[in-house]
C-alpha cells in the first residue's frame, strides 16, 4: 500500500447495536458502549504505520431515543455526518476502519464506491447479513441495518448523506449462517445476493476468487466482523454463533484477495472486548488510580 494514499479511521460507534440483552455478564451501560472500548483498542493492538490516523467524535449518552425505526437515530445521523466530512477532507485512496459496530463500514465504503465510480465489489464477512430494515419493526439496531444502507436501501435521512451505493450484484457475504428469521433469508434472496458458508471457505478461497473475477472488478472492500470467527477458538464479538470460521481461515481469505485484487478498504468490526472491560471496572476501584 501507498502510505500516503492510506488512512487509518478509528470509528468507534456504538449506537446502532441493541445489544444488552446478549451481553449479560456486562452492566447495560458496559455493553452499550462496550464497541467504543473496543475501537481504540484495535487501534492499540494493530500494527503502527506512518499513515494518517483520524478518529471519528462519538456522543457517549447511554440514552438513546428511537425514531424512524433506528435506536439513537440522531448520534448515528449526527456521526454519519462527522465521519463523512473527514474522509472528504483526508481525500484518501484506501481507508482502513476501526469499529465499533457493523455500520461503521457505510461511510467509508459509499465513499470509496463513489472514489472508484463504482468499479469495486464487497466481500461482506459476517455470521449475518445485516439487511434488516427499519420498517421491520423486529430489532432496531442500525448494525443490522448495515449492508442494506450500503446497497442505498433503509431510513431516508441517512441514505441521503451517503455518496454512492454498493449494488447487490457486487456484494458477496462469507462465513453467513445465522439469519435471525425468515424475512431476512427470503430478502437475501429477493435481492440476489449470494453467499458462501463457512465450510465452502475453510480449505481455501478459490469460490470468492472466481465470483469477484465474474464481476470484472479490480477493487474490493472487506467488511470483517468478528462474530464470523468460531466462539470455540475465540470470542471476541457480541455474536457467538457455532461452527464458524477460524482465524486463519479468515486472514487466508483477506490476504489471498489482496494477493489478487486492490483491497481499498478494510473494516474490523463488532469488538466486545468483555475481559478489558471488566478489569477498567476493576481498576478504578482501587486506590492511586
Amino acid at each position: 500500500m501507498n502510505k500516503t494514499e492510506t488512512i487509518r479511521l478509528i470509528y468507534p460507534q456504538w449506537q446502532g447495536g441493541n445489544i444488552i440483552r446478549l451481553v449479560q455478564d456486562l452492566s447495560p451501560d458496559d455493553a452499550s458502549r462496550g464497541y467504543t472500548l473496543g475501537s481504540y483498542l484495535l487501534d492499540f493492538l494493530a500494527p503502527k504505520t506512518e499513515n494518517k490516523t483520524y478518529t471519528v467524535p462519538v456522543d457517549n449518552d447511554v440514552n438513546r431515543e428511537e425514531k424512524n425505526g433506528i435506536i439513537g437515530y440522531q448520534a448515528i445521523l449526527k456521526q454519519t455526518k462527522n465521519a463523512l466530512n473527514i474522509i472528504k477532507k483526508a481525500n484518501p485512496d484506501k481507508i482502513l476502519t476501526l469499529g465499533g459496530e457493523c455500520s461503521v463500514s457505510v461511510v467509508p465504503f459509499t465513499y470509496l464506491a463513489d472514489k472508484y465510480n463504482n468499479d469495486l465489489v464487497m466481500i461482506w464477512i459476517d455470521a449475518h447479513p445485516d439487511i434488516t430494515l427499519p420498517e421491520d419493526k423486529t430489532y432496531n439496531g442500525y448494525h443490522a441495518m448495515a449492508a442494506g444502507a450500503i446497497m442505498g436501501k433503509g431510513d431516508s435521512g441517512i441514505i441521503s448523506e451517503l455518496p454512492a451505493k454498493i449494488d447487490a450484484n457486487k456484494i458477496l457475504f462469507v462465513g453467513l449462517r445465522d439469519w435471525e428469521r425468515q424475512e431476512i433469508k427470503d430478502r437475501q434472496t429477493e435481492y440476489g445476493i449470494k453467499h458462501l458458508a463457512p465450510e465452502e471457505v475453510a480449505n481455501d478461497s478459490s469460490k470468492i476468487l472466481e465470483w469477484i473475477k465474474a464481476t470484472g472488478c479490480k477493487n474490493v472492500v472487506i467488511h470483517f466482523d468478528l462474530d464470523v470467527l468460531d466462539p470455540n477458538e475465540i470470542i471476541a464479538a457480541v455474536g457467538v454463533v457455532p461452527d464458524g470460521m477460524k482465524i486463519d481461515e479468515v486472514t487466508r481469505v483477506i490476504n489471498d484477495i489482496a494477493g489478487v485484487y486492490d483491497v481499498v478498504g478494510l473494516t474490523i468490526a463488532e469488538p466486545m472486548p468483555r475481559t478489558a472491560i471488566k478489569l477498567r471496572n476493576m481498576l478504578k476501584q482501587l486506590p492511586l488510580m
